[in-house]
């Protein structure tokens, strides 16, 4: 029996310009959920690995993030830029949390004692909320802030490979739907 195999739907996803990226951390409210949108687009984070860093995961003298278990369960070091550091030190402060740089809780004193970090869920309806209030009518999840910035290394001339390992891409056609 011959089977029909459909065609594959090929779609790209949305990518902010800086000015949209810039707008969206500004329009953001809370301390917490700027923090978190800085480190996930300034580092190409998945919303997991952001979620799961750990106080002792940061390297200022390096200036580099131990990525502990991400897709696959491996490993990685991603680069750290000054400007993520200095906010991710401002947001530890208010809260400092022994282990988790984003621990569950309203208030400061309930992130001191969490024992699990924000819930994945909270913060995409946050998120969603944020994209709207700011005025960005594209279809916008925590994970294009990932798109964005493989997105925009490329604009700017780094290579595939460079690219690859800093979003640990085991493979280098997933690296390379950013050309695009």
């Amino acid at each position: 029996v011959d089977i029909v195999k459909p065609p594959q739907v090929s779609t790209l996803p949305d990518v902010l310009t800086l000015k949209e990226i810039e707008r969206l951390i500004n329009g953001t409210r809370e301390l917490r959920y700027q923090t978190f949108i800085l480190v996930c687009f300034s580092m190409g984070l998945r919303l997991g690995e952001a979620l799961a860093l750990q106080v002792g995961d940061i390297d200022g003298e390096r200036m580099k993030v131990h990525i502990r278990e991400g897709k696959g369960k491996k490993d990685r070091f991603v680069t750290l830029p000054q400007l993520t550091l200095q906010a991710l030190r401002r947001y530890w402060a208010s809260h400092r949390h022994p282990v988790l740089l984003f621990p569950a809780g309203r208030s400061p004193e309930e992130r001191r004692a969490a024992a699990l970090f924000m819930d994945r869920g909270g913060v995409q309806k946050s998120f969603k909320v944020i994209v709207q209030d700011v005025g960005i009518h594209k279809q916008i999840t925590v994970h294009s802030l990932r798109h964005c910035y493989g997105t925009l290394l490329t604009e700017a001339g780094v290579g595939l490979r460079a690219i690859q390992q800093e979003l640990g891409h085991e493979n280098p056609k997933t690296t390379a739907l950013y050309t695009q």
